[in-house]
């Protein structure tokens, strides 16, 4: 052994020395390399958190498990009564603008009191709120996020028709929000658009819907055409009249061909709804020429060749005889 070899085994820790000189002459991986080498080992054998990590504005990464310690997701029913709704009302849009995420969640939650609770004392805020509310609803932490989608539900439960004038960009937050989030997002955010269509009048949430069918979102548009398609049958027969039920079969026919499942599949719904109304109240055409004649039957398919392009229209009939087919065989 040359005596320079000699000296690195001298200076290496006991640990090391049972480890060979590669063939190279290169020193070997000492002891203290290879205990590090194994903490990284188990470093990588830890569970990995359970929770996402979160962006924030200023470019740092929080996990969320603060988040479960410090918000509490609160069920509208299990909502008590703010303290002092005077003191509640003239800090409200401050907090609402905080730059502390929790103290913008617990404002949020005063919104869902006060509007469960206090709903007049509001109105005079409200299109502010809702401003507001949109901006939590782009919040990248999802504790934020959640908790204004909850108080979006709230709202539309409380003011119902009287918020239509400021829904357009709360509107299309819940759609992008019930579609690509974290699920336990999206499903809140469903629940907001079931208490939307559900609370606000059909004949005034359709032409807010409308636009967003046409969305260059493929994820904005199916979620508008489920609530579409869940919003129309409230309408009721007089309704459906009334808004027009070519206009209807015209969109409906129109989604029948989106990229996503979920938009086609909330078109059929909607077509098999509208056949079955047209079918049962609407199929008759009077003859004003004539007072004595009997009125004209026009039936379903006539009728939606005569008001749909011819590949719309065959796109609409294969889909509700083919239905119809399949309950005659079934029954």
């Amino acid at each position: 052994m040359s005596e320079e070899a000699a000296r690195v085994l001298i200076a290496l820790p006991e640990a090391g020395k049972n480890n060979e000189i590669s063939s190279n002459g290169s020193v070997p991986v000492t002891g203290v390399d290879r205990i590090d080498k194994n903490h990284k080992d188990k470093e990588r054998e830890k569970p990995a958190l359970l929770v996402e990590p979160v962006l924030n504005g200023d470019s740092t990464v929080n996990t969320e498990a603060d988040v479960i310690s410090e918000v509490a997701y609160i069920e509208s029913e299990n909502l008590n009564d703010v303290e002092d709704v005077d003191t509640s009302l003239k800090t409200l849009l401050t907090e609402l603008e905080s730059k502390d995420w929790v103290s913008v969640c617990e404002a949020l939650n005063d919104v869902r009191r006060l509007s469960l609770f206090h709903k007049e004392a509001m109105v005079d805020m409200l299109g502010n709120v809702i401003s507001l509310i949109v901006k939590s609803l782009k919040n990248p932490r999802s504790a934020v996020c959640k908790t204004a989608i909850m108080a979006s539900a709230d709202i539309f439960k409380a003011y119902c028709d009287s918020i239509v004038d400021s829904m357009d960009p709360l509107l299309v937050q819940l759609l992008l929000k019930s579609s690509q989030d974290k699920r336990f997002v999206c499903e809140a955010a469903e629940k907001a658009l079931i208490a939307m269509t559900t609370w606000v009048s059909p004949s005034l949430l359709l032409p807010k819907l409308q636009p967003n069918l046409k969305h260059r979102n493929p994820r904005i548009r199916a979620k508008a055409s489920s609530c579409f398609s869940r919003s129309v049958p409230r309408l009721g027969v007089e309704g459906i009249k009334a808004y027009g039920i070519e206009k209807l079969i015209q969109i409906a026919a129109s989604q029948l061909s989106d990229q996503l499942p979920e938009s086609r599949e909330a078109a059929r719904t909607l077509l098999l709804e509208l056949q079955n109304i047209y079918e049962k109240t609407l199929n008759v055409t009077p003859v004003a020429a004539v007072s004595d004649e009997d009125p004209e039957t026009i039936s379903w398919e006539h009728f939606c060749q005569s008001k749909l392009s011819p590949l719309s229209a065959q796109a609409v009939l294969r889909v509700t005889n083919l239905t119809r087919e399949g309950i005659v065989l079934g029954s």
